[in-house]
């Protein structure tokens, strides 16, 4: 993943002249990064309170990878916010262990409710809070990534938006293992009708310009 992109382009404001490089950000995307960044260590303190209820080993060890993991991520990110140049750690890839197998198919199982006590806490619930987090945080910055002014914290959020996705198709298939998450279907006949509900197209645009009005 590339970090690097103009990161020592002269910016301007037109009121005071050359923005020096830890300066090279806009009001709108101070706000956004402050809640990415903020989202992020909520996320870390909430693995670190939930670390201590984990039963199975499999879903502790994805916590733990999964925590180093946004801890370096988050390190990055503040680096080159707070000097609006490339960061002395570039973004990582996240490599989830997990395989690509589905089960679908639905199973009896007891309704959802909410917990009465901290008692009740299990992996089905840990893991649905981890998978709720990353969701989180990949909107997060997804919204952030879309107005940011300064280029090296755009490509560092736009970078770290696909680990964000494989923490959660990690945590999903780990559910779906455990019948936790599981995957409705539907029938041969409405899933070929929705396949093939449309066709690919070929040609320019449509000209315009000769519209009557």
């Amino acid at each position: 993943m590339q970090n690097q992109q103009n990161s020592n382009q002269m910016h301007q404001n037109m009121h005071t002249g050359n923005i020096p490089q830890q300066m090279n950000h806009g009001g709108h995307e101070v706000l956004d990064v402050g809640e990415v960044l903020s989202g992020s260590i909520g996320l870390m303190d909430q693995y670190t309170l939930l670390r201590g209820h984990v039963q199975d080993q499999e879903l502790l060890n994805i916590l733990d990878r999964q925590y180093q993991f946004m801890q370096q991520e988050y390190n990055t990110l503040v680096d080159c916010f707070q000097s609006g140049k490339d960061p002395a750690v570039p973004t990582q890839s996240y490599k989830m262990q997990q395989d690509n197998n589905f089960v679908y198919g639905l199973q009896p199982s007891q309704p959802k409710k909410p917990l009465q006590s901290v008692s009740e806490l299990t992996d089905e619930c840990i893991s649905g809070l981890m998978l709720g987090g990353v969701k989180s945080s990949a909107s997060m910055k997804t919204v952030a990534a879309c107005e940011t002014t300064n280029p090296v914290v755009r490509r560092v959020l736009a970078d770290s938006i696909p680990n964000c996705i494989e923490m959660a198709y990690e945590l999903s298939i780990y559910q779906n293992k455990h019948h936790y998450y599981q995957v409705p279907q539907f029938a041969q006949q409405d899933m070929q009708q929705m396949l093939h509900a449309y066709a690919t197209t070929v040609g320019q645009m449509p000209n315009t310009n000769n519209m009557t009005h």
